[in-house]
């Protein structure tokens, strides 16, 4: 082989490594991501082979500000959330969300940005499901680096919501409350199960260590 094709070869060697790398980082951020959304406005509860429930309508104006963590079922992103959870949602003039989820580890608290919007449901105007992705503006092209979020529950209040995903491998009771009673945690709980969710898998999210002040 020449000095060219040598040359050649190596570039084309650098530029495979390269992009590995970057897919790689891409499939990284989308895990990260995915981490860490007058009567009650709750969808029937459905058995495990059929959809999950789903509220409509959801006013995302109402919805957004923020939410404490009160219980989840156990996943990968956050595996550093040892304490305190917070999820914050502000409305944006384009009709999405900007999402910031915040939680305490051991010794920090850490925080990822992103954004949401709304999916359309045929026959549910304003359902309460929504795509989450954590990437970088120019990566939200690809279908994969967004995450399903659907507001199974929601009280008429807007103090507590149910959140879960349709393949019934993530949820999430959120509160406007540092603190939700037992009680009402019950309540949701029993709801997720009766929709297919592992309840029995769930894990309260502790009060402390509590979350750092925002800099």
């Amino acid at each position: 082989m020449n000095i060219r094709m040598y040359t050649l070869a190596l570039a084309h060697h650098k530029l495979q490594c390269s992009l590995s790398t970057s897919l790689t980082a891409v499939l990284s951020a989308l895990l990260v991501g995915l981490a860490s959304l007058g009567t009650s406005r709750a969808a029937e509860p459905q058995p495990a082979t059929s959809v999950i429930p789903l509220v409509a309508p959801v006013d995302l104006q109402r919805y957004a500000g923020l939410w404490y963590e009160q219980a989840r079922l156990p996943n990968v992103f956050q595996r550093m959330c040892t304490g305190q959870v917070s999820a914050s949602y502000q409305a944006l003039a384009d009709g999405n969300v900007r999402v910031t989820n915040r939680c305490a580890g051991k010794d920090s608290t850490s925080q990822v940005e992103g954004v949401a919007r709304s999916v359309a449901v045929e026959g549910k105007p304003q359902a309460g499901r929504l795509q989450v992705s954590f990437v970088p503006s120019w990566l939200r092209w690809i279908p994969l680096v967004w995450g399903d979020y659907w507001v199974m529950q929601l009280d008429a209040a807007y103090q507590v919501s149910l959140v879960g995903t349709p393949d019934r491998k993530y949820l999430w009771v959120l509160s406007r409350e540092p603190q939700l009673d037992d009680a009402r945690l019950q309540a949701a709980l029993g709801f997720a199960k009766a929709a297919g969710f592992d309840v029995a898998a769930v894990v309260k999210t502790p009060a402390l260590p509590a979350l750092q002040p925002m800099p």
